[in-house]
Formats: structure tokens, C-alpha cells, sequence
């Protein structure tokens, strides 16, 4: 065979190779990994610390178990301060975050790489601006998110909040509504919209969080929790929260952002039924 001939075909099996891995072997590796039963171990975890699963409609709860079987396969956990991640733990905090894909895509997870958890809030020195002055403090949290594909979290945090129905914190909705709102590449509480979806939400999030800081400044109770005041990235993370964990409260007090939020998540967490 002529070395031409040789070239020819070494470069189109590589060709070949390197369209299928491009385009097709991240849908091949999750159909694979489909076929692998969902672990009735997890099943228990899932049903004990992600209590809304037991609401969801049936096709719903398979579609959850799917994307927390993807999840786990796909992403790295790792535990920080000695904590030991085990199957709950990673079944509690992928059930969770795939509750905001559920309805949507699972893809919108796929610049999340790593989760680091912590046993609790924990230390940070984070950099401050004043002007023209930049300072260091030392901060205490509970979880962050990072558009490098990172989350971290504070498990004693998880499960105080997010294993409770009705509570009014979850940091896991929370620091994965960030990864959503990073996906257009920028952190400002309007996740990628377009059109008329967009102009709504522009202006009904706008109108919400000025009236949320508006009955701060002037003492009045908050029908948020005055975190979401800060700024708009943080807006649209604690009404994520609310709209799960106490979605008719959320639904008496802003009706407008209510609605929004249905269309963005496409489900109606007010509509399920509550045990």
C-alpha cells in the first residue's frame, strides 16, 4: 500500500473518531450508563432526603433518577475538612440540584465539574473594594458556586434546610440556581431567555427586587429573606429556594414572579401535592 493511501485512511479514521467523540460520546456514555439499574439504596436516600420526589408524578420521579444517576456518574464530590461523602450524601445533594432540571434539561449541568462539601460553614478570605482601597476579610459560609464548574457546600447547612419541606433555606437549590444563572456567562439573575420571555423577566424581576429592597430600607417585614436584597445574582437564587421549599408564599406575595419562575423551571411546585 502506497503511504499516501496509508495517511488517507489514518485520517479518516481519525476524523471519524474525533466526530464521534465531539457529538456523539457524552449521549452514548449517558445512554450506557442508563441501562445500569438505579441502586435501591439510593432509591431509600432519594426518598428520604429529597422530600418532594415522594410528590412528583411517577414519569417525573424516573426522569429524577435518571438525571441523579447521570449526575453522580459525571460528577466529582469531594470532601473537605475530613468529611466522608458517602451514597446519601451525594443522592441528597444531586436530588436536589436535578430538582431544577427535572423539567428542563439535564445538559444545563454540563460545565459542572466538582462538588466540595463541607462537614459545615466554613472559613473563606474573600477580597473586598472600597473605592479605590481593596481589603481582605474573613467570611463564614455556607456554600458558593463558581463559573469554573465548582460548587461547594455545607452538609450540616443541607440538612437543616433542604431535607425540611416548607423551611425557608436550601442552600443546594441556591448555589445550583447560581450554576443555571452562570449560563449565559455572566452572574446577574436573569438565567439565558430570549424575547418576550426576557423582557418579562426583566421587568418583573426588576420591579420585585426594588420593592424587596425598598421594604428593607424602610424597616417593613420582607416577604423574602433579605439576602436576595444584595444583588440580582442572589435575587434569583433565594426566590429559587422560596419557589421550592414554600412556593405558596411565594405565590401570594409576588403572583408576577410566581408565574415567571413556572415558565422558567417549567413545573408548579404550588400545584403538588404537600405531605
Amino acid at each position: 500500500m502506497s503511504p499516501v493511501f496509508v495517511f488517507a485512511v489514518f485520517a479518516a479514521v481519525f476524523i471519524t473518531l474525533a466526530v464521534f467523540y465531539l457529538f456523539f460520546y457524552r449521549s452514548w456514555q449517558r445512554e450506557r450508563e442508563l441501562k445500569q439499574p438505579f441502586p435501591k439504596a439510593w432509591k431509600k436516600h432519594l426518598q428520604s432526603t429529597v422530600p418532594l420526589y415522594r410528590q412528583l408524578p411517577t414519569q417525573l420521579q424516573q426522569t429524577l433518577r435518571d438525571q441523579i444517576q447521570l449526575f453522580i456518574a459525571e460528577k466529582h464530590f469531594y470532601g473537605c475538612d475530613g468529611f466522608e461523602v458517602n451514597d446519601r450524601v451525594r443522592v441528597a445533594i444531586a436530588g436536589h440540584a436535578c430538582l431544577l432540571t427535572v423539567m428542563r434539561s439535564y445538559t444545563d449541568y454540563d460545565l459542572v465539574r466538582s462538588i466540595l462539601v463541607y462537614p459545615d460553614v466554613y472559613r473563606v478570605q474573600a477580597s473586598e473594594r472600597d473605592g479605590m482601597v481593596v481589603g481582605v476579610s474573613d467570611q463564614v459560609r455556607a456554600g458558593e458556586a463558581s463559573t469554573r464548574g465548582q460548587v461547594v457546600l455545607a452538609w450540616a447547612e443541607c440538612e437543616s434546610g433542604a431535607m425540611h419541606l416548607g423551611s425557608q433555606h436550601n442552600v443546594i437549590l441556591h448555589e445550583f440556581a447560581h450554576q443555571l444563572d452562570y449560563l449565559d456567562g455572566t452572574a446577574d439573575g436573569a438565567p439565558p431567555l430570549s424575547g418576550e420571555q426576557a423582557r418579562e423577566w426583566q421587568q418583573t424581576m426588576t420591579i420585585a427586587y426594588d420593592n424587596l429592597r425598598h421594604s428593607l430600607r424602610h424597616h417593613r417585614k420582607s416577604w423574602l429573606d433579605p439576602y436576595g436584597a444584595t444583588q440580582p445574582a442572589e435575587f434569583f437564587a433565594v426566590l429559587t429556594e422560596t419557589f421550592y421549599q414554600q412556593p405558596q408564599h411565594l405565590k401570594e406575595q409576588q403572583p408576577a414572579v410566581y408565574d415567571l419562575l413556572c415558565d422558567f423551571y417549567r413545573i408548579d411546585p404550588g400545584e403538588l401535592p404537600r405531605s
